[in-house]
Parts: C-alpha cells; sequence; structure tokens
C-alpha cells in the first residue's frame, strides 16, 4: 500500500506543482491518476520512488515512511516505465532488460533466465534479445521498458503515461497486455496519464486531478461516471456528451452499441 499524507512540492521559482494531496493506494491494485498537462500527476509519481520529495507531508509504502530509505536502494525496488522507454540506446534488449537486476547483484545466470521469461511474459519474441532499441518499433520498446520494470520482481510499478507515445492499436495491445500481466502478478501499480479513456480501462480506481494536484474526484470508473461530482468532471470524462450515453439497435440480424449521436462503437455478442 502507498500513502500520500498532505504533501505539497513547490519548485524553484514558487511554482506550486502540488499543493495538498492526500491518496491511499491499495495494495494489488491499478490506481490511475488523470488530468490535463501540468496537473501535478507525474511529480506525485516520482515522489514514489524519491526522485521529486516533497517540500511538507509524507509518502509510505506499507506504514513506513520513504524519508527514511536510501534513495537509490528505493528506485531500485520499484518498477519504473516512461512514456519514452528509457532505454539505453548503446546496450541490447536483453542488457537493458537486466540493467537493474545486475545493479542488485542477481547472479549472470539467474539475469539470464529472468530476462528470457521476462520476454516472453510481455509478448517479445526471442531473437530480438540481441538488437539495439533503435532496431525495434515503438511498441517493442514499451514492451521491453515494461520488462525491465518487472526484472526484480517489485512489488510497486509506477508507469508514467507509458504508451503515450505509440499509435492508437499498438496502444490497444499494450493497454490489454497490462490487464492480463496485472490478472497474473497483481502488483500495486500507478499509472499516470491524460486519456480519461485509458484511465477508466485500466483503472480500479481513477482519481481526477486539477492543477496544484487537487482530487476533484475519486473512485471507481462506474461510480466516477453513475455520478460525476461537478460539471467539470461530468466534461472531463464525457458524461455529458453522447459517448457515454450507449444504447443497443440491431443491423442484419447483430446487435451494434450506439453512441447518443448512434455511431456505433462495438459489436455486442
Amino acid at each position: 500500500m502507498i500513502e500520500f499524507d498532505s504533501v505539497r512540492k513547490e519548485f524553484p521559482g514558487g511554482t506550486v506543482a502540488v499543493e495538498d494531496f492526500s491518496l491511499v493506494v491499495p495494495t494489488g491494485s491499478i490506481t490511475v491518476l488523470v488530468g490535463s498537462s501540468g496537473c501535478g500527476k507525474t511529480t506525485l509519481l516520482r515522489m514514489v520512488n524519491r526522485m521529486v520529495d516533497p517540500l511538507r507531508g509524507e509518502v509510505r509504502i506499507d506504514g513506513a515512511s520513504i524519508a527514511l530509505r536510501d534513495p537509490v536502494e528505493l528506485r531500485r525496488s520499484i518498477g519504473y516505465v516512461m512514456q519514452s522507454g528509457g532505454l539505453l540506446p548503446h546496450k541490447t534488449v536483453a542488457e537493458n532488460i537486466e540493467t537493474v537486476a545486475k545493479l542488485r547483484g542477481m547472479p549472470k545466470s539467474e539475469r539470464h533466465a529472468r530476462v528470457e521469461v521476462l520476454m516472453t511474459t510481455v509478448g517479445l519474441d526471442a531473437v530480438l534479445a540481441h538488437r539495439y532499441p533503435a532496431q525495434l518499433s515503438g511498441g517493442q520498446q514499451q514492451r521491453v521498458g515494461v520488462a525491465r520494470a518487472l526484472a526484480i520482481n517489485p512489488n510497486i510499478l509506477l508507469m508514467d503515461e507509458p504508451f503515450g507515445a505509440v499509435d492508437p492499436l499498438v496502444r490497444a495491445d499494450l493497454q490489454r497486455e497490462l490487464l492480463e500481466l496485472q490478472k497474473q502478478l497483481a502488483r500495486t501499480v500507478m499509472f499516470v496519464t491524460h486519456d480519461i479513456d485509458e484511465a477508466f480501462l485500466l483503472g480500479d480506481n481513477v482519481a481526477i486531478l486539477e492543477e496544484g494536484g487537487r482530487i476533484v474526484q475519486h473512485g471507481t470508473p462506474a461510480q466516477i461516471l453513475a455520478h460525476p461530482v461537478n460539471d467539470f468532471v461530468a466534461a472531463f470524462v464525457g458524461a455529458d456528451r453522447g459517448k457515454r450515453a450507449l444504447s443497443v439497435v440491431e443491423q442484419d440480424g447483430q446487435r451494434i452499441a450506439v453512441d447518443g449521436d448512434g455511431r456505433p462503437v462495438g459489436r455486442l455478442p
């Protein structure tokens, strides 16, 4: 479990990224922070692995303050996936995946076996192990980033807009694969996105943020859709637009879901 207790972050020059943020991220679930650019969601994510330290307040993991932990040791115990992948261009896929495990002293034979397992887990062909990041597609690079984050079998996985730089079809594949991985691994995941559809697809719990890291509404996707707390949330999630008001029509013997404007959005079995 991750707990944010009244954290505040102010950068040089007086810019307040996070004003007063409190949230509990339950163990074994995916919690999504969603909001427009500049609302503080990435700053909050980086507080968990001490890439950013709060000016005030406290972040705790399983009840213990992370301020008492060595930042390097803490970062090596937490999986972290960035939007750009953050891969080392001069290292092969296998070398990238085993980076943190090597730093933590995992034996070479164990690292190599772990790389093979993880490449299969994230849907990477074994023949890619000796290629370099520049020889991979965007989707493959992101899969390598996820594999690297899982290499030390972390309890916590931080994901900062990890699928934002790939095309929509690849993004949909990666989202499905993350949900499948979570079914298998049940990690505590914090996921940052600006896309409310992605937030609702992936999140067990979703926190909608506005400027300064203020939580406008927090709950399950169903709770937020059913009862937006104000006009801002209703507009943000699309509750006041046709895309969220679905109905079913018959077409050539098939049941088709359509939105409030009559546009088809899917076929029902």
